[in-house]
């Protein structure tokens, strides 16, 4: 989508400054503009838009309703694609309000301090432009259970991958595989809109095994090649209840002639303590038969410390949500600084996901992170792209 395609909201209560965000939009080509002077007023243009606007810049301090209460209209409602938090607020609160956005189900593209310039709009609004194609918008799941579960026995859902670099080196040394469905109409749906559903269903034990193959089988022909790849994959809860599992991922990876010490397998934090006697013995027994072990998204669950002391992970991956923009945010970079810390004393490995821009690359090698993974160096991309996402791979200079 181009810039003069984008549909673009400002809500500024300011006269001035709301006339700056629209002279800044038009210097970068948009055209089709909207513009709310305070909460409630946006939400009534909105609501009369036929399709949803694109992005919608919102400042937060405002009369009347003010940008958190109309964020949350906006995202009950669905009356936009994603927000940008406008604001000389303190980055705490920004960052809570960004919270409070994704946790209602909004694409977030991120917030910018006043007093807004081009060089930041242009940059905010190119995140957008970034993710439109790479899936199907947010919203209700337009498939049946049936033919969700037809496209599981037909193939149809698929790994794709996202490289992992070495910070010391910038080598890509790994990848983890996502699971996306390739409709035979050529659209990409979310796994945020099929996955709970399989889950609910009881088929998340065969979501599992489908892409332990399908990914082992790729791995296989990189290896081959000499394109030697970690390979992450994410386990389900239910998997985690099932003591037939660890036989059976040894089982699929040496059918492909993979080594289970190559493999990393991730476990939410909270689908362990979901059964916690025979979560924890099927992860001892995993890493009895090789396999490495990552505790995902570290710091979003409840029971992350306790975890760490029970079960042998090898691996902690810091939740994106903790490293975009943490360069410029005392309290994230605080809890990266921590949980790498905590990493280091523990021996395990340390992943930061969420890596999207050069000074959270910078901050993350100057704390000593070991390997990144996000957008900055590649987006998911099917298996027959990989070489080509990791030959386009260049290591930013110190």
């Amino acid at each position: 989508m181009s810039g003069s395609e984008l549909q673009v909201m400002v809500v500024e209560d300011h006269g001035f400054q709301r006339r700056i965000a629209l002279r800044l939009l038009s210097e970068l080509g948009i055209e089709r503009v909207l513009e709310g002077a305070d909460g409630l007023h946006a939400l009534e243009v909105l609501r009369k838009q036929a399709t949803p606007p694109d992005v919608v810049l919102v400042d937060l301090d405002m009369p009347g309703m003010d940008g958190i209460e109309c964020i949350g209209h906006i995202a009950q409602e669905r009356l936009a694609r994603a927000v940008v938090v406008v604001s000389a607020l303190d980055p705490a609160l920004l960052n809570t309000v960004q919270t409070m956005a994704r946790a209602y189900g909004l694409r977030v593209l991120g917030s910018v301090e006043k007093p807004l310039t081009r060089d930041k709009l242009e940059a905010t609004l190119n995140r957008f432009e970034d993710s439109a194609g790479e899936e199907q918008d947010d919203g209700e799941a337009d498939f049946s259970l049936q033919a969700l579960a037809d496209a599981l026995d037909s193939g149809e859902i698929v790994p794709w991958f996202q490289p992992q670099v070495e910070f010391g080196n910038g080598k890509v040394i790994g990848v983890e595989a996502l699971a996306r469905w390739e409709r035979p109409d050529g659209s990409l749906v979310r796994p945020n809109l099929f996955v709970p559903m399989l889950e609910r269903e009881g088929l998340a034990n065969k979501l599992t095994d489908r892409m332990l193959d399908a990914a082992c089988r790729w791995k296989q022909g990189w290896d081959h090649h000499g394109h030697r790849l970690k390979l992450s994959v994410n386990v389900s809860a239910a998997s985690l209840a099932d003591p037939s599992a660890a036989d059976r991922y040894q089982a699929i990876v040496e059918s492909h002639g993979v080594e289970p010490e190559d493999v990393i397998l991730e476990i939410t934090e909270s689908s362990v303590m979901s059964d916690a006697a025979r979560g924890l013995g099927l992860l001892a027994r995993l890493r009895l038969k090789g396999f490495g072990l990552s505790i995902d998204d570290f710091g979003t669950g409840y029971s992350s410390l306790a975890q760490l002391s029970q079960i042998p992970f090898t691996e902690l991956k810091i939740d994106k949500d903790f490293v975009f923009g943490a360069h410029a945010q005392p309290r994230k970079r605080a809890v990266v600084e921590a949980s790498l810390d905590l990493a280091r004393k523990l021996g395990l490995t340390a992943v930061a996901e969420g890596v999207e821009s050069m000074e959270d690359w910078q901050m993350l090698a100057e704390l000593g992170c070991d390997i990144a993974q996000g957008y900055l160096i590649g987006r998911p991309v099917p298996g027959s792209e990989l070489q080509a996402t990791i030959s386009r791979w260049r290591r930013p200079a110190r």
